[in-house]
């Protein structure tokens, strides 16, 4: 698995610092939820999002390579990926995704191998 899927790409506009707690995320065909929490730890980067009614309440792992873009004037977070990649990737487990590598592994192969369309 390729590690960059946990680090944002250059041309995110990720700001060092920047709290997106809170910002709207939209998926490549429509609004999906907004950010609960997320990490800037180097190579093990993620956004955990809350979907709302979107996906019944659940919270999805975004890996920080999935993010295309951050615009903080807006406050949104744009990834690269559509509403059903994100639905169809693995359940979120919070008691797992900082503390099991092969959960971690797991989420990262997903997006690995559902790329962009």
């Amino acid at each position: 698995m390729s590690e960059s899927i946990w680090s944002y790409g250059p041309s995110s506009g990720r700001q060092e610092g920047a709290n997106l707690t809170g910002y709207k995320v939209e998926a490549t065909d429509g609004h999906i939820g907004k950010v609960d929490k997320h990490s800037e730890d180097v190579g093990s980067s993620y956004l955990v999002v809350d979907t709302g009614v979107w996906i019944f309440g659940k919270h999805v792992l975004l890996p920080a390579g999935t993010i295309a873009s951050v615009d903080h004037q807006e406050e949104k977070v744009y990834v690269a990926r559509t509403k059903d990649q994100i639905k169809d990737a693995p359940e979120f487990d919070k008691d797992k995704h900082t503390a099991d590598p092969v959960y971690r592994d797991q989420i990262g192969d997903y997006y690995t191998q559902h790329p962009h369309i």
